[in-house]
């Protein structure tokens, strides 16, 4: 997610925007807020499920909106105020992703259709509608489907192939456009335009040669855990 709001706001910085300081703010809130939200999030469900064979098994959409629930409903009266709290807070940074998001698809609809923002943005938003209504049919009419075996959902399958497939495709490919084919120098270049890049030569090394190698072995990791070669 970070990622993809640096790259989506990234592309509107004027030059005089220093791209390494961006990078390192975005970077550390990010692992940050991660960080704490795993110290609280991750001890509760555990304490609920009595496992963390038990939490691991519902990660993902499970975790948000069936695990956590149940944390909140031990919580007594303080449960309602909690839960309306955690739930506002998702609501928020749903919203604020998706801005970042959408406005990448409209971007691309913009540009690939030479159609006006306004009509592009009807496009993303009929796609979305479409799509969302397909996934919450998936716990209504649609809940017969059970695409990740018994138990799962039409909203596990799309979290699994979008987290776990597509976004490891999309980095190899990034760092192998990247590393490769506009060559680093491109990059660097465009970095110290605003501020130095004195990790310049780890960069290079980093897209070029550790970085796709360690998407590979995510990417085959996730699937592979997926359909039972082996467990996480």
């Amino acid at each position: 997610l970070a990622m993809g709001i640096m790259i989506t706001y990234g592309s509107y910085l004027d030059k005089k925007s220093s791209l390494t300081q961006s990078v390192a703010r975005i970077g550390g809130f990010d692992i940050g807020v991660s960080f704490l939200a795993g110290l609280m999030i991750v001890p509760a469900a555990f304490v609920a499920m009595g496992s963390g064979e038990a939490v691991a098994a519902n990660s993902g959409p499970s975790l948000m909106f069936v695990t956590l629930p149940a944390v909140f409903a031990d919580m007594g009266g303080a449960a309602t105020v909690i839960g309306f709290l955690f739930f506002l807070l998702v609501l928020f940074a749903a919203l604020t992703s998706a801005i970042s998001l959408v406005e990448t698809l409209v971007s691309i609809v913009h540009d690939g259709l030479q159609c006006t923002r306004a009509k592009a943005l009807g496009i993303v938003i009929a796609f979305v509608v479409i799509a969302g209504a397909i996934i919450n049919a998936g716990y209504n009419g649609l809940s017969f489907i059970e695409p990740l075996g018994a138990g799962s959902s039409i909203l596990d399958f799309a979290d699994f192939i979008s987290n776990s497939v597509l976004m490891p495709i999309v980095a190899l490919l990034t760092c192998v456009f990247v590393g490769w084919i506009v060559k680093p120098k491109t990059i660097i270049d465009e970095v110290r335009i605003s501020s130095k890049f004195s990790a310049a030569g780890a960069w290079t090394i980093m897209i070029k040669y550790i970085a796709p190698v360690l998407v590979i072995i995510i990417l085959v990791a996730y699937v592979a855990a997926q359909f039972g070669f082996f467990s996480m």
